[in-house]
């Protein structure tokens, strides 16, 4: 595995806002940015005479003027351009396993576009071995966001992996920033009552999740002492409670496991609820 964070580029406003933000979490970082742009069209490179026309123009100059942009920005990073005559899933799923991160531009979608969503970028992520981060474009129409400055990260308690806290405490020491680990848990049939939930069923779900959580994130804390950690059990659906806390976080971290069901790979529904509707970068990170 390289020491880089790679970005996949094909030209959108997405994929130009997930470049910028690679260029800064590879500042942050202190790696190589490397911009990939893959089309299985692209031409071999024989020498050739001045005067032949370079078919792989357009291709390029999308890498050269994106590396020219964020090398202005960030002067002090090493930013390197990549082409690659393949298909792009497969290239950004190869390049996913040789980089520290791979970032990705992403639509905000509706209930129907999510539902038949079948786009390269949701493939590479349920696929990836290596943590994969999703940016969206804001839309001019929107008002800028101003994010906390806070990494929160998704807990489930029954095998969030070891992958999945370090990143997201790795995240969170990387931007000096503090960290926000989250749990939903929700609440059993029996407990809802016309007013509410059943206020000593209530107690007792919030003191078992919390005394898993303290378990969880112990040996974290003491690993990155520099790093200030809050904590949140919240009575409700777990991707109900995961987009709530994510409202005004600079970055979300969530969990995908890396065994197959049914033959497919999979995605749970609070990472797909995270990547269809937080608005902040969403960074999906495989574990066993």
């Amino acid at each position: 595995m390289e020491q880089v964070v790679t970005v996949g580029l094909d030209g959108s406003p997405e994929s130009l806002a997930a470049a910028r933000w690679a260029a800064e979490e590879a500042e942050k970082r202190k790696l190589t940015l490397r911009l990939l742009h893959a089309w299985p069209l692209l031409a071999p490179e024989p020498p050739r005479a001045p005067s032949e026309v370079d078919q792989n123009y357009w291709a390029k100059r999308l890498v050269h003027t994106a590396q020219a942009e964020l090398g202005t920005r960030h002067p002090g990073l090493s930013v390197v351009g990549s082409l690659v005559a393949d298909d792009a899933q497969e290239a950004l799923l190869r390049a996913a396993s040789e980089s520290e991160m791979l970032v990705l531009g992403s639509r905000r979608l509706g209930s129907a576009e999510s539902y038949f969503l079948g786009d390269v970028s949701m493939a590479v992520v349920a696929r990836a071995q290596r943590p994969v981060t999703l940016v969206r474009a804001e839309p001019a129409t929107e008002q800028p966001r101003t994010p906390a400055g806070r990494v929160v990260v998704a807990l489930d308690l029954h095998g969030s992996g070891d992958d999945l806290l370090d990143f997201a405490f790795h995240s969170a020491a990387a931007r000096d920033v503090p960290l926000l680990a989250v749990h939903g848990r929700s609440v059993p049939f029996h407990a809802r009552m016309p007013w509410g939930v059943d206020h000593g069923v209530s107690e007792e779900l919030t003191r078992e999740a919390r005394a898993a959580l303290d378990k969880a994130l112990r040996p974290w804390r003491e690993k990155y002492p520099q790093v200030q950690v809050d904590d949140s059990v919240r009575l409700a659906s777990p991707a109900k409670a995961v987009v709530h806390a994510a409202e005004d976080a600079a970055l979300l971290v969530v969990g995908r496991r890396t065994h197959w069901h049914g033959g497919t790979h999979h995605l749970d529904h609070v990472a797909h609820a995270a990547i269809h509707h937080v608005r902040c970068p969403v960074a999906v990170v495989p574990h066993d």
